[in-house]
Parts: C-alpha cells; structure tokens; sequence
C-alpha cells in the first residue's frame, strides 16, 4: 500500500510527457532548428577563419627567430672552437669540425674531447645550415637560404647571414 501511495505521482508525470504541461502534449522547444544549427556553424566557421589569419603568419616569424636563435649557438660553438685551437674551422672543414676533429687540425690535442655543438640543427625549414669562410664582414659566415631555400629573397625568404644579425 504504501508503495502505490508513491508511485501515483510519477504516474502522472509519464502520462503528461515529463513536463508540467497538463494537456499531456509533448513541447515544441525540446531541440533546435536547422536554421539555429546553420547560424551557430557559420559564426564557428568565422571565428575559425579570424584565427587562421591571425595565427598563420605567427609561425612564419617563430621560424625565423629560430633560424637567428640556431646561428647564435654555432657561432658560439665556433668561438670556443678558436679559442681552443686557435684558428676557425677551415671552409673544407665545415661545420662538421664542430661534431669531430678535423684531418687539417695542426695540433688535434687541443681539440674538445666531446666536440663544441652536441649535434648540428637544421635550419627551421629542414635544410643544414651553410659555413662560408670569409664571411661578408668577418671570418666566417653561417649561413641560412630561407623558406624558399634559394639565394636571395624577401620576408621569409630572405636569407639569413650570421653578420647581419
């Protein structure tokens, strides 16, 4: 007895379609229309499309902060290297006489047990970076072709010299 005394209400619910609408009809504003869908998928697709524009270019600059960032580092590396063995690697050598002694090294005792750079970065867009003895204002230049991997260019393009920096 005392259960049906409980039951009796939920009864009601069910018959009336769970709300408090006593004719017992279901309501209309139980989803959305196609229309308020398309509304809502077009503003996404603009917020999107702001993004994108905004973000793109981003990643462009972020490459070429980094190339700047990687020229620094060899070019400490390579400082040190003259420090120890008093001269710059030789153009024949390259970069790679930062890794392993070179064959042309005078004095090889004077060289770094481990080497000056523990690995050589590429430059962002995938290409090694290029060791040019002289360099335009100095001894040496490291030297990064761009995004277009070509000499010469502009904006991303550009290449980059480690004396321009």
């Amino acid at each position: 007895m005392k259960i049906s005394r409980w039951r009796a209400p939920f009864d009601r619910l069910r018959a009336n379609g769970g709300g408090n609408n006593p004719s017992g009809r279901r309501s209309a504003e139980h989803g959305f229309t196609l229309v308020e869908l398309m509304v809502v998928i077009v503003i996404i697709g603009l917020l999107a499309t702001i993004v994108a524009i905004n973000v793109i270019p981003a990643t462009d600059t972020a490459r070429i902060e980094k190339a700047k960032a990687d020229i620094s580092t060899i070019e400490q590396a390579l400082e040190q290297y003259r420090l120890d063995n008093l001269t710059y690697p030789a153009g024949t050598d390259g970069l790679q006489a930062l890794l392993t002694p070179p064959a042309s090294l005078t004095q090889p005792q004077r060289y770094r047990r481990g080497g000056y750079i523990k690995k050589l970065p590429n430059d962002p867009w995938g290409r090694p970076y290029s060791y040019v003895v002289p360099g335009r204002k100095g001894s040496f230049d490291i030297v990064s072709l761009g995004a277009d991997g070509q000499p010469g260019g502009e904006n991303e393009n550009a290449d980059l010299y480690s004396s321009a920096l």
